[in-house]
């Protein structure tokens, strides 16, 4: 298993690496791997394809009509017969029209359904990925993917597809008609063909290729402003702003660069292939018009021919520009798929247990060794052994990087352990599905995240099928009912994005009322009172000391004070357990605890006594 998820993890961390340095396929397979979200929708798919065999037909019943009344003439006697091919050309204009508007709509249907699938695939995936991925992969760069790269994948299917096929029936058909026509002047233009489609493919292999290059220096600027935005603050705080416009303004230079380097490839084909299709034609009529005057051929069916090679030389070349865009979309398409192949480090089980009910709460950790992924050299936690009874009130305490988020984090499973095993009520945690583990915990971060939503729906975050006077009952108990009271729409008042609208002790507070709700047997709590005031933080620790009753409870603490009257308080140091037993224990063993604990309680440094020693939650070493 730990080979199994170090496997994982190594693919993920080389995601970004691997999607610069892999080979590119050159041709459509990107594209054709999005039919399984293209077939399902067969009905409009048939509506889609009958549109455009109605529309193809109707503009290639033109030239028939064209060439009967050149070789029929325009004499009187003949005007009742021309009276009829008006009326029935009048007719084909109202099923062209007709056919038309139903193409556009079915095929648009086609491609804003189809994104909206992948979008929902894409986002489904990505938050099934293992915080391993988010360690060495930007945000701004996968919400490039589920944005940009769907889009470009929308206008291929939807509009670029459209014309695509419009213009490759259209070519079909009318080469058809010409050789109906004209077999010799057709064998001509036919043997002209490879002249043409030849730079066609040789200039829509470079336009890919840049395409690609456009689309990656793009997500780059994107990641980059997205993660200026979001630390907008500290920038503005460290006066940043002018280094952050030069920053970005290079990085869009960039991608304006790489994309008008796939304009400019884009031009010379269009100009290229435009040139020897019409040159081609040209050609061949000069031939045709020797063949009139040799009375070999009729001046209507050279009419007919050269409506026909017109309707084949603008759909090439309209398809060549077209092209481009679907060059453009298989980038795209390999992107996300490069996305939606990466496995999830954590996996879910093939055969998952069940724990038994009701679920205790005991937690071991036997021999647990583990090191970040970004750190392989540098371990976490190195051959941890840990019993935690059920019920019982365990602390952990230590040294900013000593290992203890770490503890969470292999508890979450966000990790598997390179070697040891983690069990929940002595079932080993990777034989049980992460959902319904996660599910009987409850955590509160040092620094919790509050969405851009209500208040009620923060706090309902922890059980979303809480109804709202449980929800009001968990934010009287976490002290946030009184705040929240005051605001003008209460518990329905938005917050912003990641509760800018609120302090540090009122994020703190909805995240422990989330935690309240959620009524797990497992409590997690990550200095979670640090944020409060004094006369808050006895308040709440009141409700917290309610909350752990009947319930397993980790605590880390920076602040020493807050766990002294723990059932049992570990010391780690260096990823290891240096010492455990009751604060009065520990205290008469005069080590590391001892030492933190006088120079807190001593006041002789304000720096491990403020609360504000920090280890960050998904990366800690």
């Amino acid at each position: 298993m730990a080979e199994t998820a170090r496997g994982s993890v190594g693919a993920e961390n080389a995601y970004d690496a691997d999607a610069m340095r892999r080979e590119k396929s050159r041709n459509l397979k990107p594209l054709l791997r999005m039919l399984p979200h293209v077939v399902r929708y067969k009905g409009m798919i048939a509506l889609a394809v009958l549109s455009l065999m109605l529309a193809a037909g109707a503009t290639l019943a033109v030239p028939v009509a064209v060439r009967r009344m050149i070789d029929h003439g325009f004499s009187a006697e003949n005007s009742q017969f021309i009276d009829q091919y008006f009326g029935v050309m009048f007719l084909v204009v109202l099923v062209l029209a007709l056919a038309s508007g139903g193409r556009f709509y079915f095929v648009n249907w086609i491609g804003e359904r189809v994104v909206a699938d992948l979008r929902e695939r894409v986002f489904s995936h990505v938050i099934s990925l293992s915080p391993a991925f988010f360690e060495t992969t930007r945000t701004g760069e996968v919400l490039s993917r589920l944005t940009a790269d769907t889009t470009a994948i929308k206008a291929a299917v939807g509009a670029s597809m459209s014309i695509a096929l419009r213009n490759f029936v259209l070519a079909a058909g009318a080469i058809v008609m010409m050789v109906v026509t004209s077999p010799k002047l057709s064998s001509l233009v036919l043997l002209a063909l490879p002249v043409i489609i030849l730079p066609l493919i040789i200039f829509g292999r470079m336009v890919r290729k840049l395409s690609r290059r456009a689309q990656d220096t793009l997500a780059d600027s994107g990641a980059f402003a997205g993660e200026y935005v979001e630390g907008i603050r500290t920038v503005q705080a460290y006066t940043q702003e002018s280094r952050g416009r030069t920053r970005f303004g290079a990085a869009v230079e960039t991608a304006f660069g790489a994309a008008q380097s796939r304009m400019r490839m884009r031009a010379v084909m269009t100009v290229l292939v435009i040139f020897l299709i019409f040159s081609s034609i040209v050609a061949v009529l000069w031939v045709g018009a020797q063949e009139v005057l040799n009375g070999t051929l009729t001046g209507g069916a050279l009419g007919q021919f050269v409506l026909y090679a017109a309707f084949a030389a603008g759909a090439m070349g309209e398809f060549s520009q077209v092209w481009g865009e679907v060059q453009l979309a298989a980038g795209a398409a390999e992107r996300l798929t490069e996305l939606l192949e990466i496995e999830p480090a954590v996996a879910a089980p093939a055969n998952p247990k069940l724990l038994k009910q009701p679920v205790r709460g005991e937690i071991r950790f036997d021999q647990v060794s583990f090191a970040y992924p970004t750190r392989q050299d540098k371990p976490a936690l190195d051959q941890v052994d840990l019993n935690v009874k059920p019920g019982e009130r365990v602390a952990i305490v230590g040294p900013s990087g000593a290992g203890k988020s770490t503890v969470f984090n292999l508890l979450l499973r966000f990790y598997d352990p390179q070697s040891g095993k983690v069990l929940v009520d002595e079932t080993a945690i990777n034989e049980l599905l992460p959902e319904d583990l996660r599910s009987r915990i409850a955590i509160v971060n040092q620094e919790p995240f509050i969405f851009a939503a209500t208040v009620a729906d923060n706090i309902r975050f922890g059980r979303p099928s809480a109804g709202m006077e449980e929800v009001r009952a968990a934010a009287k108990a976490a002290l946030v009912d009184d705040f929240v009271s005051a605001m003008p729409d209460g518990y329905e008042t938005e917050l912003g994005e990641r509760g800018i609208t609120l302090s540090g002790g009122q994020r703190q507070r909805i995240a422990i009322a989330r935690a309240i709700l959620r009524d797990a047997p497992i409590l997690l709590l990550d200095e979670a009172t640090s944020a409060l005031d004094a006369q808050s933080e006895i308040l709440v620790q009141k409700a917290l000391e309610g909350l752990m009753k009947g319930r397993t409870s980790l605590v880390i603490a920076h602040r020493l004070a807050t766990v002294k009257h723990a059932d049992r308080i570990l010391v780690l140091d260096g990823g290891r357990i240096v010492a455990e037993g009751s604060h009065d224990e520990l205290m008469q063993k005069d080590g590391l605890y001892a030492d933190l604990a006088n120079l807190q309680f001593t006041g002789a440094s304000n720096g491990n006594g403020n609360g504000n020693g920090n280890e960050s939650g998904g990366g800690e070493a």
